[in-house]
């Protein structure tokens, strides 16, 4: 199903630019009309045009602002899709909100909340610059966000200190006075002259006799024992602390009024 989507333009250049951008997005220029706006043209003949598109309600107040408007910028779109695409296009580039104008002319606002209204059987149109009524539109353009910080507080843990503890081995030199016992031989001859007893006379004969010498000489032993020990311990201890922050929020003051519109 075709459809029309329309933008009024207040400058020509805007309504080029527009035209130029739809041709970038792959519209063809055979769907796209350009109407330049002389001061002579007649409310009359835009009328019929719109009466065409959107029916005679709604056709006088659009007809006022396109009388009044630079140029006319219309695009015959093969699908709602890419209607849709068209408008965005058409707005970006400056279209004229219609209502808007239509009320500041004092033609009367449209109640048309949509993008489109049909026209035909199979043929639907839309009107850019407007996605909204402009109830709607009034309250999301100028509405202003009041935004406040809060306040979150948690915890994390951090180093605040260490203990290290290393151990090595060390040599220290040690004296110990001990006493040893030794032996020694001495052999010593005496001359004498007496007559030999039976037991040296059974002993007369060859051999030998060694003697030994003993000494004592130090033995060293060396024990590992534990003399002392060494605890490490941490002590968990829990403090109360105060956070001060300064958190911002919006504040907005009201100055003055104003008429809302009917």
């Amino acid at each position: 199903m075709s459809q029309t989507v329309v933008g009024i333009f207040e400058d020509p250049s805007d309504a080029q630019d527009a035209v130029q951008q739809l041709l970038v997005h792959g519209f063809s220029r055979a769907d796209i009309d350009i109407s330049i706006q002389k001061s002579e043209q007649s409310t009359e003949k835009l009328g019929s045009f719109f009466t065409s598109l959107f029916g005679k309600e709604e056709a006088k107040s659009y007809a006022e602002v396109a009388r009044q408007s630079g140029a006319i910028v219309t695009v015959h779109a093969d699908s709602a899709n890419q209607a849709a695409q068209a408008a965005n296009i058409l707005d970006e580039a400056g279209a004229l909100d219609m209502d808007e104008r239509a009320y500041q002319y004092g033609a009367g606002a449209s109640e048309r909340a949509g993008m489109y209204e049909q026209a035909g059987e199979c043929e639907q149109a839309g009107v850019t610059g407007k996605e909204k009524p402009m109830a709607e539109q009034a309250r999301g353009e100028n509405a202003i966000p009041i935004i406040e910080e809060q306040l979150n507080v948690g915890k994390r843990e951090i180093e605040t200190g260490r203990v290290m503890l290393r151990s090595k081995i060390i040599e220290q030199p040690v004296e110990e006075h001990l006493r040893l016992r030794e032996e020694h031989v001495h052999v010593e001859r005496h001359a004498v002259d007496r007559p030999a007893t039976e037991a040296e006379m059974s002993g007369f004969k060859e051999g030998e006799i060694e003697i030994v010498e003993h000494a004592e000489v130090p033995v060293v032993n060396k024990e590992a024992r534990v003399v002392e020990e060494v605890q490490v311990e941490k002590d968990i201890g829990e403090r109360e602390e105060i956070v001060r922050e300064k958190l911002r929020k919006t504040q907005v003051n009201i100055e003055g009024g104003g008429k809302r519109p009917q």
